[in-house]
């Protein structure tokens, strides 16, 4: 049976459809991953940033599939496994029966990664008998924690009033959309575009986040994407941002975006993505941190 906590934190939810319930499930499952992490004192150390973050901290109006981490120092023999069962406690705590599995790497890595697992219809069933799903669908969370993290970020603490009061230390907005530019003009290949990037980007421009360019260029120079002697500054900017977006398919990247986003205006904006648009209002909104 679900902890009242998770009953009460459903009905923040507009719950229509099983994509619905799936997608509420999977942030909550998120929010007590978080908890776990907290009370194990994993933010004395590390932070929580990325599109989750700015979903759950800032309610960006759009579902996240994974909880992206970071130390605050770096520290290459950092290991997530100790915080893990912190975290399953916490889950089971609130009646969710999870497995997680702590990712190995033969070669050692900047990223140690793990997976919440657990069985998608057992949950459902628990909130509605009615709501059906694949029998063997898994819902699953990855936790990705940067042991490296590249200098050039501030740090804030942000209050978490979901299941219970706590803290989450996370990036300034100025740094988060730095590393939402950094993954949108930085993942590899034609296939592995996320319009969930794109989305982001235009949320910081919408809410007027400045950008902190000093710490884009020391992410871009750690992943080898620009040189040491280069200093991003906005007509540089200007010029990567149209020339990845000159290889997008954005047909492709609305569909990777579609399944995260639950309001009409939000999906009907989608009509709008190309390379002029994102062009146009990086030239006209994009302000720096000075």
């Amino acid at each position: 049976m679900l902890n009242q906590s998770v009953i009460d934190m459903l009905g923040n939810y507009e719950l229509k459809s099983v994509q619905d319930h799936e997608n509420a499930l999977k942030e909550i499952i998120q929010e007590i991953a978080l908890l776990g992490l907290w009370r194990a004192k994993f933010f004395e150390k590390g932070l929580f940033y990325g599109g989750s973050a700015l979903r759950i901290l800032y309610k960006l109006d759009r579902f996240s599939e994974d909880l992206d981490l970071s130390l605050i120092k770096p520290d290459p023999d950092f290991t997530i496994r100790p915080f893990l069962t912190y975290i399953k406690k916490e889950l089971k705590s609130f009646g969710f029966e999870v497995s997680i599995e702590h990712k190995t790497n033969k070669k050692k890595s900047q990223i140690d990664a793990a997976f919440i697992k657990t069985d998608t219809l057992r949950h459902l069933i628990k909130i509605d008998p009615g709501l059906k799903t694949h029998r063997n669908a898994k819902l699953k969370i990855k936790l990705e924690i940067d042991r490296e993290p590249p200098p050039g970020f501030s740090t804030e603490v942000k209050y978490n009033l979901t299941p219970v009061p706590f803290f989450i230390k996370t990036m300034s907005l100025p740094d988060l959309f730095a590393g939402k530019m950094h993954a949108a003009l930085c993942r590899k290949g034609v296939l592995n575009i996320k319009g969930r990037d794109w989305y982001d980007l235009i949320w910081f421009l919408k809410n007027k986040v400045k950008l902190n360019a000093h710490y884009l260029t020391e992410r871009m120079y750690q992943t080898g994407h620009i040189n040491k002697k280069i200093q991003l500054d906005k007509k540089k900017i200007l010029d990567l941002i149209s020339r990845k977006a000159e290889k997008i398919n954005f047909e492709e990247a609305k569909k990777d975006l579609l399944p995260f986003l639950k309001k009409q205006n939000s999906i009907d904006s989608l009509a709008l993505w190309s390379k002029d648009f994102f062009c146009s209002v990086f030239d006209n909104s994009l302000e720096m941190v000075s």
